[in-house]
């Protein structure tokens, strides 16, 4: 008897140390500050891998070149520096901005396909592109789509591989692309600011 008589007491503060115990853990969890939606979406993004990074920068070299090309009116689309006359300029012979547009389409058309493995498109001609090339729309066609769908083959598996007749690897030739169309926009924001025109992407920003 004199067992259960000290049993009885022990178990009741037992059960109330047990129930403050979850009531301090419920506030604490009550308190605690919550994920901001911005958190919460941002982790649960997948993780990035070379394919994804490797086409978020074709997509922002994509949206330079095509605004920059829009933003050219069109009876200035086969402007030269080379009218400009600049003393000592050294400009003849120089691609009009229609050509630098060219270039980089059918450059990109020649850097990607070896890593999709799409036959052409048209005759590409030179690096300038072909001579049947006029109008922005025809320029632009798929050619940044084809550098998406270059970017999604990469693996970190064939990354350092030389795709089939081609001697740089995989990853060289995706991000050269993308390398070479920024130093033709470089050219191309030039012959805007010739003709008073502000890079779209300079809008609104001092510079």
């Amino acid at each position: 008897m004199k067992q259960i008589r000290i049993f009885l007491p022990l178990a009741g503060i037992i059960f109330a140390v047990a129930v403050l115990v979850q009531g301090t853990r419920s506030d604490a969890s009550a308190n605690a500050p919550q994920a901001q939606p911005s958190q919460q979406a941002q982790q649960s993004q997948p993780a990035p891998t070379i394919a994804s990074t490797v086409d978020r920068e074709v997509t922002a070299i994509e949206k330079l070149i095509v605004d920059a090309a829009e933003a050219m009116p069109k009876d200035k689309f086969n402007f030269t520096p080379e009218s400009l006359n600049i003393p000592g300029s050294e400009y003849k012979g120089v691609r009009s901005f229609a050509v630098e547009v060219k270039h980089i389409a059918s450059s990109n058309y020649f850097l990607w396909l070896p890593l999709t493995g799409d036959k052409p498109p048209m005759d590409l001609g030179s690096g300038n592109g072909p001579e049947n090339l006029k109008t922005k729309a025809d320029i632009m066609k798929d050619s940044f789509a084809l550098g998406h769908k270059a970017a999604a083959t990469l693996t970190t598996e064939n990354m350092l591989q030389n795709p089939e007749r081609s001697k740089s690897p995989r990853l060289r030739l995706a991000t050269f692309g993308v390398a070479h169309a920024y130093d033709h926009y470089g050219q191309m924001v030039e012959y805007l600011r010739m003709n008073g025109i502000v890079p779209p992407a300079s809008r609104g920003k001092s510079d």
